[in-house]
């Protein structure tokens, strides 16, 4: 076996997984296509030490940082399959090439899918959000929104007050019960049952929404919950076990990141139903550790 692991996904979690294995001197392959989740969003908030920086710059720096260590690797081919054999891991390459390791992380992440309102693909991650602790400070103090699309948005509908006057859009399907409306309207929330159907302003900025019955609310930013679906198929491919998370499935690991597949480490958004830059990074390196715990123990 040429490697010790390799991990697939080169953002947050999975650096910081080969991180903790180059660390002991373990032979680490990183497999990244450059798709990162974060690629949407200009900075990163909340994450000791990297608040306001770009993603890709911290992404960037953590790789600089990983090169220093003579039995760390890199390739920016797709992983394309994943398959377990006698006493490891195989992957197949893009490119037509194969590797194989010891063990595996898989920091593959998530897709989002946001609701079908026209124009907020094109404002995601700057005026289109999806995490008040991640980018609420940013838009404080203006008039925000929750596009509901989940029966548990009425959630993020009660902490948004906290960073401006909100407003929940129920889309005409996500309606709160008693106790939900009560918590809502005690915020300091609105509930709007009009869906919206048009979004104002040249993007990626936002001025205001158009509601069906032409109504304008204004509004400087929308806060929503995508749908998420896998990024990739390893998981599947390598029978791990799923969860299912409010949002979207996600892959079952125990406390050291390992899942129910022996050798199969996950990590990061994949592996979790909480999207976060300071969660993925410390899953990642649980998973390290878990890595290395299980390479010398078993």
């Amino acid at each position: 076996m040429p490697y010790d692991l390799i991990v697939v996904g080169g953002s947050f979690a999975g650096l910081s997984a080969a991180m903790q294995l180059a660390r002991a001197r373990r032979k680490v392959l990183v497999i990244d296509a450059g798709h990162p989740r974060n690629r949407f969003a200009r900075t990163s908030h909340g994450f000791l030490g990297q608040d306001g920086e770009p993603p890709r710059e911290i992404i960037d720096e953590g790789k600089r940082q990983l090169a220093l260590y003579p039995t760390v690797a890199f390739t920016s081919q797709e992983a394309l399959a994943a398959s377990a054999g006698e006493g490891g891991f195989s992957v197949s390459l893009a490119g037509g090439g194969e590797e194989s390791a010891l063990r595996l992380v898989l920091a593959t992440g998530v897709r989002d899918e946001l609701p079908r309102i026209p124009g907020l693909q094109e404002r995601w991650g700057v005026t289109i959000l999806h995490c008040p602790y991640c980018h609420g400070y940013e838009v404080g103090n203006q008039a925000v929104g929750v596009v509901a699309n989940h029966p548990s948005s009425p959630h993020q509908g009660m902490l948004l007050p906290d960073w401006g006057p909100t407003t929940y859009f129920t889309q005409g399907a996500f309606e709160p019960d008693g106790e939900q409306v009560a918590s809502l309207t005690a915020r300091g929330a609105r509930i709007e049952r009009t869906p919206i159907v048009e979004l104002l302003g040249k993007a990626p900025a936002l001025e205001a929404v158009r509601l069906s019955d032409d109504r304008i609310v204004p509004v400087a930013a929308l806060f929503t919950a995508p749908k998420t679906q896998m990024a990739s198929a390893l998981a599947e491919q390598l029978g791990c076990t799923f969860d299912d998370g409010p949002l979207g499935p996600y892959i079952r690991v125990d406390a050291r990141k390992e899942t129910t597949v022996a050798g199969v480490f996950a990590a990061g958004d994949a592996a979790s139903p909480m999207a976060n830059a300071t969660l993925a990074s410390a899953a990642g390196a649980m998973a390290g550790f878990g890595v290395h715990q299980s390479l010398v123990f078993g």
